[in-house]
Formats: C-alpha cells, sequence, structure tokens
C-alpha cells in the first residue's frame, strides 16, 4: 500500500504525466521511462483508457514493485483540464503556436487535444490572439468507481480554484468513494497564505493524520528549464506548509527540476517527495519521438537519482 511506502522511505520521486494529458501512447512511453528509471509514483489524468495505458507502461517495464498510480481532479478555474482552441477567423497561419508547444498538441495550426495539458503557452505567445482555452471538466460520480475499480493508489484534488463550492463538492465525492491516500495540489496563484492554510486545515478536518499528501505547487506547469530560479516559487510553497506543522506529507511540484532536491535542502525543507512534470517530460521527449528508448531511460535515471539523493 502507499501508505506503508511513505511511511519507510524517506524521499520518492513522482513523475507526473499530467492532469490534461489525454494521449494514451505518450503516457504509456513515460510511464515506462520513469518506471525503467526508478520513479515510483505517477501522476495521470483521471480517465480509465488512461489509466490501462500508465498499468500497461509500468508492467512493460518489468519493475512492478513499489510503483503507485495516483489520477489527478481538476476543478472550475484549473488551468490542468483546460485545453487550447484556435479561432480560425483570428488565426494568422504564423506558426508560433506549433512552435512553442511543449507537449507537440499543435499541428499546422490545429490542436490534438488529447495531447493539450493546459498550460497556456500557445495563448501567451500567439501574436493575434486567436488561441483560447477551454475547460473540459469530467462528471467525478460517474468516474471515480470506475477508476477505483480499476485499481488506483491515491487520487490528486486540484485545490487553487477560486470557486469553493466546485472544491468541496469534488472533496467530498472523493472522501465518500474512496478510503486511500489522497493528495491535495495546491498553489498561490489565486490564494494568499492565509487563504491556502485556511483552506488546506479545512479539508483536512476530514482526513486522519498522516493519509493525505500535500503537493506544494509554485508555479504550476512551468519546469521548463534547470534553473535555481524556476524551481524558487515551489520550494518557498513547500516552506509555508512545512511551517503550519500539518499532519501530512509534503511533495514538491510547480517549476521542478534537477535542481529542486538542492534548493530544498539548502532551506531545510523536510519533503516526502519531488514531483516533476514539464521538465521530467521535455527531458525525454526528443529521445522518445526519435525511439531513442535506452538514452530516454539514461537521462530519466539521472534525474531521478538527483532527487531521490
Amino acid at each position: 500500500m502507499l501508505k506503508d511506502f511513505l511511511e519507510k522511505n524517506k524521499t520518492v520521486f513522482k513523475l507526473v504525466c499530467g492532469a490534461g494529458n489525454e494521449c494514451a501512447e505518450d503516457v504509456e512511453k513515460l510511464t515506462y521511462v520513469y518506471s525503467k528509471a526508478g520513479a515510483q509514483i505517477f501522476d495521470i489524468c483521471a480517465k480509465p483508457e488512461i489509466l490501462l495505458s500508465a498499468k500497461r507502461g509500468i508492467e512493460k517495464s518489468g519493475i512492478t514493485k513499489d510503483k503507485y498510480i495516483c489520477v489527478s481532479v481538476g476543478m472550475k478555474g484549473d488551468p490542468h483540464i483546460a485545453k487550447a482552441t484556435i479561432d480560425k477567423s483570428l488565426c494568422i497561419n504564423c506558426g508560433i503556436c506549433d512552435r512553442v508547444c511543449p507537449n507537440n498538441a499543435i499541428k499546422n495550426h490545429n490542436i490534438i487535444e488529447s495531447k493539450c495539458i493546459g498550460c497556456s503557452v500557445c495563448e501567451n505567445k500567439c501574436p493575434n490572439k486567436s488561441i483560447s482555452m477551454v475547460e473540459k471538466d469530467i462528471d467525478l460520480a460517474v468516474e471515480l468507481p470506475k477508476l477505483i475499480e480499476m485499481g488506483i493508489d491515491c487520487i490528486e484534488l486540484h485545490a487553487t480554484s477560486e470557486y469553493d463550492e466546485d472544491i468541496w463538492e469534488k472533496w467530498n465525492i472523493i472522501n465518500r468513494y474512496y478510503d486511500g491516500i489522497l493528495s491535495v495540489c495546491i498553489d498561490r496563484l489565486n490564494l494568499g497564505n492565509k487563504q491556502v492554510l485556511a483552506r488546506l486545515k479545512k479539508m483536512l478536518q476530514q482526513r486522519k493524520p498522516y493519509t493525505t499528501i500535500i503537493q506544494a505547487d509554485g508555479i504550476p506547469m512551468s519546469g521548463c528549464d534547470d534553473e535555481y530560479k524556476t524551481t524558487l516559487q515551489a520550494v518557498a510553497m513547500a516552506e509555508i506548509i512545512q511551517d503550519a506543522n500539518l499532519p501530512v506529507y509534503i511533495f514538491i511540484s510547480g517549476g521542478t527540476n534537477s535542481k529542486t532536491s538542492k534548493l530544498a535542502k539548502i532551506c531545510n525543507i523536510d519533503y516526502k517527495g519531488i514531483a516533476i512534470g514539464s521538465y521530467a517530460r521535455k527531458l525525454v521527449r526528443k529521445d522518445l519521438m526519435e525511439n531513442n528508448i535506452d538514452k530516454a531511460i539514461l537521462s530519466a535515471k539521472d534525474l531521478v537519482k538527483e532527487c531521490l539523493c
């Protein structure tokens, strides 16, 4: 069980495939490579077909011991469940969106929705403002029982939204259906420090001590380089959670990279895990596209080792 694993291990590595990543082929490759590399937890979107692809990737790696799958649930106002859309009447066919998309989700000015993770890079770079983001939520009461029956190890709720009603509705559904480890991903994009802690303390009222992971998100989906500055906000967010002395496991996320572990130790952060998405995916993307699997595994191993040392 994941709870036993967390209790026994000092630090763990979590690969974030992307809460909005609905490309089964990509998820299978990522879980295969990072399972080989030593990752222990795999974060995926809350879709049965993606859960199956993650399980296939882990099984194909031949390393199934101490491998755990967490499904991520978004909510209204959460960029992780948004998908880009292009207004063709405004598009000038400049090709910038194709080039800047970090997930190869745009080809010839068309969105490949299954690959889009809602990062908004294309929207921010579009010179003619032809791209916007549209939320794609799920019916949690319908999908969650299916996922639980298929076998999952953790459910993560992205609780950074300003929409309290949606948060509490989903949090109550999750707690009603699932009695395993839960994770709460939260950042300060919409909330101040006091609001973050007040929300977490209220959510933890339903939980027993150390049955919850708090994933301290710095700047979501921002870890595309390997600089200390990029991971600074993630470590700062973890420090806020640590100083609150909550009975939780702290994971650092949002702008995480190979420098996260070093900076966290300098700042005396007692974290349980590091969750890496954008940087981990970027690190192996070119090799996966060129089918250099062994090279991708070596790169992934270096990253996992850096985070676990």
